[in-house]
């Protein structure tokens, strides 16, 4: 596909969506900073319950019903799918209530963690620093590369009591992905944010993967 098709392909879907883009985004918003303002186990809840309904939504309406109609059915039902687990495991989390994120102590970390959720939520003014407008604004929540570098930030303030699976599914999406599809084919810079944001999340978990849970964790 063309760099043009692709995004004509963006923007017809968010047209066609609007302005759910902007409700997932507000939603997204208001639950982390809740998250990172008052943690807790129902801050966490809402928090895994937006991802399931994300991922769900990305999997779904844009992979598999939009997308899959302007490229390649295979590629598309398959990243498709890999989303729809990655909502499955969210769900699945909510009852064994592995995974509890909250702001690391580490002052480092913590601040580490605020920029680059910041970075995250700024997603659509980097799209229009790249001269794209809407409806071709990246917002996270219903397209893959912003809402899987939000995520990936989450699930590094929740090791080492993390979901590998979905660690590993969303690396596979954020670092490969924008050097060799994303930046060099289609001009996605905003996907520098997920590439680097990936790069973080990768290091994070090379660091606590032999680190064992906290007593009372």
């Amino acid at each position: 596909m063309p760099a043009e098709e692709f995004w004509g392909v963006i923007g017809a879907y968010g047209a066609q969506i609007w302005p759910a883009q902007l409700i997932f985004f507000v939603i997204a918003i208001v639950l982390i900073a809740w998250l990172f303002l008052k943690p807790g186990r129902l801050p966490n809840l809402m928090v895994k319950l937006y991802f399931v309904l994300s991922f769900d939504w990305i999997g779904i309406v844009f992979f598999m019903l939009f997308y899959s109609g302007n490229s390649g059915r295979v590629s598309s039902y398959f990243l498709g799918s890999l989303f729809v687990i990655v909502a499955l495991l969210f769900a699945v989390d909510i009852y064994r209530q592995k995974m509890l994120f909250r702001l690391p102590e580490a002052i480092w970390q913590k601040w580490a963690t605020l920029i680059l959720t910041l970075m995250a939520f700024c997603y659509p003014l980097f799209s229009i620093a790249s001269g794209h407008y809407f409806p071709r604004l990246l917002f996270p929540g219903t397209l893959p590369c912003p809402t899987t570098a939000l995520a990936l930030v989450l699930l590094t303030t929740a090791l080492p009591r993390v979901d590998k699976i979905i660690y590993f599914i969303l690396l596979f999406y954020a670092i490969p992905f924008p050097p060799f599809v994303q930046i060099p084919r289609y001009g996605v810079y905003e996907d520098i944010i997920m590439l680097g944001i990936g790069i973080y999340s990768l290091i994070m978990l090379v660091l606590h993967w032999r680190e064992k849970p906290a007593p009372g964790d």
